[in-house]
């Protein structure tokens, strides 16, 4: 049986433009990073081990894209430097992050758990990403989920 999705084209999907933005390990390192708190340069590359060139590539990439902004600041005595601040772009993938941290904890922490949580910050409980569908129903399992063309698919043509 033919899958209905080959008759779809898939040249304008999100996910693939966002993967273009998210796809490269290091952009989610520096996200994290940023999430976490760490917002200056030096601080990101000593606590990681990125590379200086990959980290100013990555830096760049998410400040063009909207994801971050730099601002600047001066410590005493030093020259003029630049930090990392999420924008509103960059805060809505909060949810991505703790949704691929909910994976990682569960498939690839080590015995003694997982190295960061992330918790509720009134009530202290953990956070977790969860699928609700507009409706206000929550969907335990993926099988709950049917995919299918929004208003901007195009057929493919042959």
């Amino acid at each position: 049986m033919r899958p209905a999705a080959l008759d779809w084209s898939v040249e304008n999907c999100t996910i693939a433009r966002a993967m273009e933005i998210l796809g490269e390990r290091w952009t989610l390192v520096v996200l994290r990073e940023v999430f976490t708190g760490v917002r200056r340069f030096d601080d990101m590359r000593v606590r990681t081990g990125i590379p200086r060139q990959v980290l100013t590539n990555r830096l760049a990439s998410l400040v063009e894209q909207g994801v971050l902004s730099r601002e600047p600041y001066r410590e005493p005595g030093s020259r003029l430097r630049h930090e990392y601040r999420l924008t509103e772009k960059g805060l809505d993938l909060w949810p991505v992050l703790v949704a691929v941290l909910g994976w990682g904890d569960r498939y690839l922490a080590d015995a003694e758990g997982p190295p960061l949580s992330v918790t509720h910050r009134d009530c202290g409980a953990e956070v977790r990403a969860e699928l609700r569908c507009a409706d206000g129903h929550n969907l335990d399992r993926p099988r709950d989920v049917i995919p299918s063309p929004g208003p901007g698919a195009r057929r493919r043509t042959p």
